[in-house]
């Protein structure tokens, strides 16, 4: 599966998926969702008192918040209103991928934010001519220098937050515009959050917003097929 688990994306996913009702007593619930003739992306929801547990060909999610958890999802989302961190809060085993990892993508905007914040806040006023082309060079040096010894590093997250930790950047325009012992570091980086849902978990969080809605709308058309 894509790196990202869009909403059109699951819908494909799920075009042909009929649900099967195999037990329906209550809170205990065990409902399928299948293609007809294929075990590829099937998933059951299965109920009990305060739990709900997403599993199949797409993984594995156990959740523990309220008695009945359909209800839960019910009330707090659709395709359109999944709040998938606070979904996330109320995980009690997750996955083999797990809920979140490292995203490179995130990485590198947290570090080009953070030069970018730096240089504003030094940036001189335009009646400093001198002043704005030394800061315009310190920039480019750093930036430069940022490239090469930090966003060059691969995608492993470890190495990432290593090459960011250790990175100490002293050039001689640095020093030009900040002072002759002015260096710059990004300080405590380990503090800052680069993580993005996985695919698999975003997948799970689409399958219960659609599964309940399918299971309710069954239900409906079940209770109007009843003579009154």
């Amino acid at each position: 599966m894509s790196a990202t688990c869009t909403e059109e994306r699951f819908l494909r996913d799920v075009a042909k998926h009929e649900m099967t009702v195999i037990r329906d007593d209550g809170v205990h619930r065990h409902i399928r969702f299948k293609q007809p003739d294929s075990g590829m992306m099937f998933f059951d929801l299965i109920t009990w008192p305060g739990f709900l547990c997403y599993c199949g060909d797409m993984g594995t999610y156990v959740f523990q918040r309220t008695q009945d958890m359909f209800g839960f999802f019910r009330k707090n989302g659709r395709l359109d209103g999944i709040d998938r961190r606070y979904w996330a809060e109320k995980i009690e085993a997750a996955d083999r991928t797990g809920v979140e990892k490292h995203s490179h993508d995130e990485f590198t905007r947290q570090i080009t934010d953070w030069v970018d914040q730096q240089a504003e806040g030094d940036k001189p006023d335009d009646d400093e001519p001198e002043q704005l082309v030394l800061w315009s060079e310190a920039y480019a040096e750093l930036r430069a220098e940022v490239e090469s010894e930090v966003l060059s590093a691969d995608s492993n997250e470890v190495r990432c937050f290593d090459a960011a930790n250790d990175f100490t950047h002293a050039g001689d325009a640095w020093k030009a515009f900040h002072g002759p012992n002015a260096k710059f570091r990004f300080a405590d980086f380990w503090e800052v959050d680069t993580k993005e849902y996985t695919s698999r978990f975003l997948w799970c969080c689409y399958a219960l917003a659609w599964g309940i809605e399918q299971y309710d709308a069954a239900k409906r058309l079940a209770a109007e097929a009843v003579p009154a």
